[in-house]
């Protein structure tokens, strides 16, 4: 009889879903659901206007996601639910909401409707920025070991910047909340009845340490006094690592998926992070390029050191035995696509539409016809901050070169290339303090699609880049937690080993390319110094 893992990818814009054959490793079902309420920037579904810098969600979108994805496996595959082996579920991370004591989130309840801070927190949530500088000084001032593991700063997109935000504008929440938890926790609590965190999102998001736990609660009352005891009081200290067995489907657990009570649940990881056994990646020096809306670049180590600018880093944070290092760019696909949306002249729309092709694959293939240099145009990829080195997301992005005679394409690959030295900027960071890189992978769905993009990487860094054929990184990497978790096998390892084989479409550097990109670099090197590292800090004195 044929057993089967699922595995869940929740992504920023929508979840979706795979049904893995344990005895082959196909794609038996693929499912997706696209959130309904998308990502909520400027106003909640009743109207209440948003701050600026907000990303929130509504947690209903993921139960209905669930639901609906699982379901339609069983219905495509016609796979009957006790063949299920195991369920995984990867997250995007620091994705926190309020919830009270039996896992209701504040938003569900009628006072908290208008009030954004009761909703969830998307990881790209900046809205606690104060925050974070405050955090980051504390933690400075008095000497936090941990900080090293974190680049040296806390970001705003981490779980206490977000809790402190919520105490700071709506006391209200952060005292009728029983708990502060990552969606992907919530789930699993919902689904097992298991009140469990993942060591992975704990690990990068929280400052949590697998031998000395969370920050201390003397560190903590100095952020806050009522801080003091919010480990154990409001975060839960009952940290598991990932991949192993959260618990199993409980009778809600049943209700809400379909799935037999009893079935398997592991313990989540971050989105980005499953993307790394799916594409067979279990040991040290292969960096995997995650490029979606933004981008993240993991790779484990086998020593433990301190890289300055990153996320985070965590041993045993994907793979036993290993320190995973995560750094990243807070924008990616979104850049392309805020130009696409409000840059594009309407005799281009014509063209597309003349062609019958999209406005995006007319000026992909106009940007293709250019040659390194010949715009004159350079970037800075900060149209949503920057992650990673500076973990600032007051920058903003720029252009540098326009003239009269600018074309559209002109830019679009302009700010293909700025995604491309952000990302070089993080290869040599890595390289520069103890974490080499020998090989490069991508993943995500732009990896896939844009054979432009993914040639100009390959160019500005000079390695070749193994894209595997997977549409579905994620959420396959996920299926093989669930198959660990469930039994089938016994490490990441050898599932990754059973069961990943698949196609690989390798990019290689173009030497001339390569040459003129070294030294465009170079420019985009020393602008991102002069923005960012305190010469002018014009880009933050703009909005008034």
């Amino acid at each position: 009889m044929k057993k089967y893992s699922i595995g869940i990818d929740y992504g920023t814009l929508s979840a979706r879903a795979i049904l893995i054959d344990l005895a082959t490793g196909l794609e038996t079902a693929v499912s997706e659901f696209v959130y309904p309420h998308a990502v909520m920037d400027t106003r909640l579904p009743d109207g209440t206007l948003l701050e600026n810098n907000s990303a929130l969600q509504h947690p209903a979108d993921y139960l209905d996601a669930l639901s609906h994805t699982i379901g339609e496996l069983l219905k495509k595959s016609g796979a009957d639910a006790g063949d299920i082996v195991g369920l995984g579920i990867d997250f995007t991370s620091c994705t926190v909401l309020p919830i009270t004591k039996d896992g209701t989130p504040l938003c569900f309840l009628e006072e908290f409707k208008s009030e954004p801070n009761a909703y969830v927190k998307l990881w790209k949530h900046h809205g606690a920025n104060a925050e974070a500088e405050l955090i980051t000084a504390l933690a400075k001032e008095s000497g936090e070991a941990w900080l090293d593991s974190y680049g040296g700063k806390v970001s705003s997109e981490w779980l206490l910047p977000k809790i402190l935000e919520t105490y700071n504008k709506a006391p209200q929440v952060y005292h009728r909340a029983a708990e502060f938890i990552e969606a992907a926790d919530w789930l699993v609590l919902l689904l097992t009845d298991n009140n469990v965190r993942s060591s992975c999102m704990a690990g990068y998001k929280a400052m949590w340490n697998a031998g000395t736990g969370y920050p201390s609660p003397e560190f903590l009352g100095k952020i806050n006094a009522d801080f003091a005891h919010i480990i154990g009081d409001k975060i839960s200290e009952n940290v598991l690592p990932t991949g192993s067995k959260a618990g199993v489907i409980s009778e809600t657990g049943a209700r809400l998926t379909g799935l037999r009570p009893g079935t398997a649940v592991a313990v989540p990881i971050i989105d980005a992070h499953a993307s790394l056994p799916a594409s067979g990646i279990v040991d040290a020096g292969k960096l995997m390029l995650i490029i979606g809306t933004s981008g993240c670049h993991i790779v484990m180590g086998e020593v433990d050191t301190a890289v300055p600018g990153i996320c985070g880093s965590v041993q045993d944070g994907i793979i036993p035995g290993y320190t995973a290092y995560e750094a990243g760019q807070s924008c990616v696909g979104d850049s392309f696509d805020w130009f696409v949306k409000n840059c594009v002249p309407a005799r281009y729309e014509a063209e597309a539409k003349e062609q019958g092709i999209s406005t995006f694959a007319l000026l992909q293939k106009k940007a293709q016809e250019l040659k390194v240099g010949e715009s004159g145009l350079l970037a800075l990829d900060w149209w949503n901050g920057n992650r990673t080195p500076y973990a600032d997301y007051d920058l903003t992005g720029a252009i540098f070169g326009l003239t009269l005679q600018t074309k559209p394409e002109e830019i679009f690959r302009a700010l293909i290339e700025s995604t491309a030295y952000g990302t070089k900027a993080i290869v040599d960071l890595y390289n520069r303090h103890g974490v080499p890189i020998s090989e490069i992978y991508a993943a995500g769905g732009i990896s896939q699609k844009n054979s432009l993009l993914m040639q100009i990487y390959a160019d500005v860094l000079g390695q070749e880049i193994i894209v595997p054929r997977s549409s579905q990184s994620g959420a396959l990497g996920s299926a093989l937690f669930g198959s660990v978790a469930g039994g089938y096998f016994d490490t990441m390892k050898e599932a990754a080993d059973a069961l990943i084989h698949f196609e690989t479409v390798t990019y290689k550097p173009v030497p001339e390319n390569h040459e003129k990109y070294c030294r465009l670099y170079q420019e985009y090197a020393k602008l991102s110094a002069y923005f960012a590292e305190g010469q002018n800090d014009v880009l933050k004195r703009l909005k008034l």
